[in-house]
């Protein structure tokens, strides 16, 4: 009872079979598959297919799953209309919104059998990019794209967002990181998510929930914060004298460094790695990943203690040499991120029990009550 895990530390909440993490090895797997096997080898959406359904699919199964994701993408034209309404909001917060309202269109909102949680999984799957390139579309003063259904999600998402034909490298890249960022254990967004789900709310509510958590900077603002800094440093050989002044000021750390779970390198930061490095070479803009090689190589000697690159140091980088707003950073990190929610929600459906903490009393206790007029 007395015991204090702030943050809840080291607490174990329950069984999973969706993501296993070793920390102290960086490994991550999805359903029992390395990451590494799935970020080369695999689609996004065949991982969503494994998050959902627990195995990889046949051919047939993962064609008539695509086909179902691609049906789906279009949004209600009332749902449109709220987008409109807040179209000066944030992202974060059109798609927070937005995803309350497309719960009134969805027959299935109510129903939290199995069956319906799966459907409602798919739908929210196949309409995430497609609210962030309403949204964004909006907001500059245009006409959303219709989302099409000859291209992959990923490739979908880069078309609605520039309005073309994103090139195989681009599509590539999108794909990778949405592999990557679509499940993590217990992270704080999952776990809000669960929160939700263990009063049985509806799907979208714990949805909801878990992007208002997204949206903290100590969560889903790291990718934003790294290219930030990258164009703030704008030269390789500026890299060792803006560490050095960061680092003198405890309170404004180098972002994109150690992670809650990982103190080997996060498993998924090699990938996006390698992305940045390609994509800069191919738009003739090495610099950002010279940058933040320096940068990497300054903060080598922390290594001892634990603190890597995590997969969001390289992230920013590869979303701005696709072209891609700063502020839709947070946006695309829950599009690759909402089949590890639903995965996560509809386990805590399975076997559920209401998520209810103790907090640690540390006020004054017998306190008299004085009334009004007398204090």
């Amino acid at each position: 009872m007395d015991t204090l895990s702030k943050g809840l530390r080291n607490v174990v909440l329950d069984k999973t079979e969706s993501s296993f993490i070793d920390g102290e090895a960086g490994i991550l797997l999805y359903r029992g598959y390395n990451i590494h096997d799935l970020a080369e080898h695999s689609t996004f959406e065949e991982v969503c297919y494994l998050l959902l359904q627990g195995t990889l699919p046949a051919r047939r199964e993962l064609e008539a799953f695509s086909g179902r994701l691609k049906r789906q993408r279009a949004l209600p034209p009332e749902v449109l209309e709220v987008i409109r309404l807040v179209k000066t909001a944030h992202p974060i917060d059109a798609l927070r919104t937005t995803v309350s309202a497309v719960a009134a269109f969805d027959p299935d909102t109510s129903d939290d059998t199995p069956e319906a949680n799966i459907r409602k999984s798919e739908r929210l799957i196949a309409q995430f990019p497609t609210i962030v390139c309403a949204h964004e579309s909006i907001r500059r003063g245009k006409e959303p794209v219709e989302p099409r259904d000859d291209l992959s999600h990923a490739a979908n998402f880069l078309y609605m967002l520039g309005g073309r034909d994103p090139d195989r490298e681009a599509s590539e890249a999108m794909e990778m990181d949405f592999i990557l960022h679509a499940e993590h254990g217990a992270n704080a967004s999952a776990f809000a998510a669960r929160v939700t789900a263990s009063t049985m709310s509806d799907m979208y509510s714990a949805v909801t929930s878990a992007i208002g958590t997204l949206k903290g900077p100590l969560h889903g603002g790291a990718a934003e914060a790294v290219m930030k800094m990258a164009l703030e440093i704008g030269e390789p050989g500026r890299v060792h004298d803006y560490v050095s002044a960061r680092q003198k000021d405890r309170d404004n750390r180098i972002m994109g460094f150690g992670h809650r779970v990982y103190k080997a390198e996060d498993p998924r930061a090699r990938h996006m790695r390698e992305k940045s490095r390609q994509l800069g070479e191919k738009a003739g803009q090495e610099k950002w990943y010279e940058i933040l090689q320096a940068v990497e190589k300054e903060m080598a000697r922390y290594q001892r203690h634990g603190i890597y690159v995590n997969v969001d140091f390289y992230a920013g980088s590869v979303y701005y040499l696709l072209g891609i707003p700063e502020d839709l950073f947070v946006p695309i990190f829950a599009i690759g991120r909402i089949p590890g929610w639903c995965a996560e929600i509809t386990e805590q459906y399975a076997n559920n029990m209401l998520i209810r903490p103790l907090l640690k009393y540390v006020g004054p206790k017998d306190l008299k009550y004085v009334p009004i007029d007398q204090r």
